[in-house]
């Protein structure tokens, strides 16, 4: 004889509803935040250890004012 568990999803409140347009906006934002090539260029960066950069002549603050240089004062 098999089991099955039923699972219910708790009821929603008028301010959840209200609220789901604004968190779908917030994470279509974030996806396309994380698809950007400036990301792509931060993931390349974290996959380098210290030691690996510093043997290109590179510092870690150095690469990320390279890559973020043009949007954010750093």
């Amino acid at each position: 004889m098999t089991q099955t568990a039923l699972y219910t999803a708790p009821a929603r409140t008028l301010g959840q509803f209200a609220a789901m347009p604004f968190l779908a906006l917030w994470n279509g934002m974030i996806a396309l935040a994380e698809a950007g090539p400036r990301m792509k260029q931060v993931e390349r960066l974290n996959a380098l250890s210290d030691e690996q950069l510093a043997a290109l002549g590179k510092t870690r603050e150095g690469e990320v004012r390279r890559i973020f240089g043009d949007r954010l004062y750093l």
